[in-house]
């Protein structure tokens, strides 16, 4: 692999998946495609949870109550990824939620106004993560639980390429469609990469076997999310890329809290 493509391909996924500030220059000679790029989702995803784990560690450091510190270091990766996975997560649910068919579940998700479904996959996607996070913390030192939010991260993103790939554009007018459908070679880098750096995070700080149940409950929660997805609006969309990354860091988080 060339090592400074790939530093490229890293700094234009962090662009794409936050709002953190990357040099223009990374965007010489960019045909604005995501085919390729998508291979570096995972280490991006890392990258964008280091601020929010340190967070998360010097409050408990500081022996804030560890609900409490979950919910704001949630709070600041959800500033730094500009809500973009919430966004997708909140509109898949209130299409499959209302849509009568395919076609109103897509003008649904389309509708940038926020119905009872989507609100209410917030609020349970938000207190189970905070919640997982809070148990991790009551088991592990502050230094252990802090890497699981960049695990979790890393897990999601690569999650979130697997369902890209796996699906067609449900429409051609979105940005996941414009940007490209990623290719099966990017697709196992990313699957791979994210089993390489998340065996680095968890296994060193939170064990063996918290790794292997939070690989398994990722993987299987976005093949059963993009198996629903198939049957639902046989196509996947630029919301229901969020809503993967949301459902398998929800499934990563929980499992490594349960694993403990």
């Amino acid at each position: 692999m060339n090592i400074k493509a790939y530093a490229l391909d890293t700094a234009r996924a962090v662009a794409f998946l936050s709002r953190l500030p990357v040099p223009q220059w990374v965007f010489c000679a960019d045909d604005g495609k995501l085919s390729r790029t998508v291979r570096a989702f995972p280490l991006a995803g890392i990258l964008i949870g280091l601020l929010p784990a340190l967070v998360f560690l010097i409050l408990l450091g500081l022996r804030a109550d560890r609900l409490m510190a979950a919910f704001v270091a949630l709070a600041v990766q959800t500033l730094i990824a500009g809500a973009l996975h919430e966004d997708g997560l909140s509109d898949t649910a209130d299409g499959i939620g209302g849509g009568r068919d395919r076609d109103h579940a897509l003008a649904i998700m389309k509708d940038s106004r926020i119905g009872s479904y989507g609100a209410i996959a917030l609020v349970f996607s938000l207190a189970l993560r905070a919640a997982a996070l809070a148990a991790i913390a009551r088991e592990v030192a502050p230094l252990a639980a802090a890497f699981a939010i960049p695990a979790a991260a890393c897990l999601s993103r690569a999650a979130l390429v697997w369902h890209w790939h796996r699906l067609p554009p449900a429409k051609t007018d979105g940005i996941a469609a414009s940007s490209g459908q990623p290719g099966e070679s990017a697709m196992q880098v990313a699957v791979v990469s994210a089993c390489l750096f998340s065996a680095l995070l968890v296994w060193p700080a939170l064990g063996l076997l918290a790794l292997v149940c939070s690989l398994l409950a990722t993987g299987v929660a976005v093949i059963a999310f993009t198996l629903y997805i198939r049957r639902k609006l046989a196509g996947h969309t630029g919301d229901t890329l969020g809503a993967a990354q949301q459902i398998s860091e929800i499934a990563a988080f929980c499992a490594l809290a349960t694993a403990l």
